[in-house]
């Protein structure tokens, strides 16, 4: 990790880079949102991110921000430490997966690269971490992911969970207690195209109805 980098710029990075996974760009306003910060302050920080040597985005005013290739590269580094840590306090230290994500944030700026070679090492060099989510390579490539939203599923379709975007706390622990965790395999009872709420069941749990603002950051691969 580059120690010129402050804390906040590595947010702002990996923020940026999740945010574009499903937008060409990122707007100022959701910046601000999953941030936390004023829409002014993100002004600043994106227009000084671009400004860096080499420059870490692109900014285009009214059209969003992209991550350059040297950006996209530290997002995917600060990424890399976050869901190693997050794995390795789920397998080494016990902590459960509603318990690492605050966690991981505050170790992810801070850990050396030999560190981050030897937690990979003891955990075999992992692919996903608790939630599922692919961990990039030491190479800092993102593995290619072919999971679509559970909130496609429809009624009598069965699916496996493969990855969790959430990172609220309680929502995680209601979602364990109910079985919808990675590898779980899972049937959709019922499907309503009026309020896109999906009944579903867990293989050993009972049926539960989930609504489109969490199954839409559930990701699944058909059985």
């Amino acid at each position: 990790m580059n120690a010129h980098l402050s804390a906040s710029v590595e947010d702002y990075l990996k923020t940026i880079y999740r945010l574009t996974l499903d937008e060409t760009s990122a707007s100022t306003n959701a910046l601000a949102q999953q941030l936390g910060v004023a829409p002014a302050s993100v002004t600043g920080m994106i227009q000084r991110l671009a400004a860096n040597q080499p420059p870490l985005v692109i900014y285009r005013k009214h059209q969003g921000v992209v991550l350059t290739p040297a950006g996209e590269r530290l997002a995917l580094e600060i990424i890399r430490h976050h869901r190693l840590l997050e794995t390795y306090l789920v397998k080494a230290l016990g902590y459960s997966w509603d318990n690492v994500h605050e966690e991981a944030n505050r170790l992810e700026h801070v850990i050396s690269e030999e560190l981050e070679m030897r937690i990979a090492a003891v955990l075999g060099n992992p692919q996903r971490d608790p939630h599922g989510e692919p961990i990039p390579s030491a190479e800092l490539v993102m593995p290619i992911d072919a999971s679509r939203p559970l909130s496609t599923l429809k009624s009598h379709e069965k699916a496996v969970i493969t990855e969790v975007r959430v990172n609220d706390p309680a929502i995680l622990h209601y979602l364990g207690s109910i079985g919808i965790t990675p590898g779980a395999q899972v049937e959709a009872l019922e499907y309503s195209p009026f309020d896109q709420t999906l009944e579903l069941q867990a293989f050993g749990f009972q049926p539960k109805t989930l609504g489109a603002a969490i199954t839409s950051q559930i990701f699944i691969e058909i059985k």
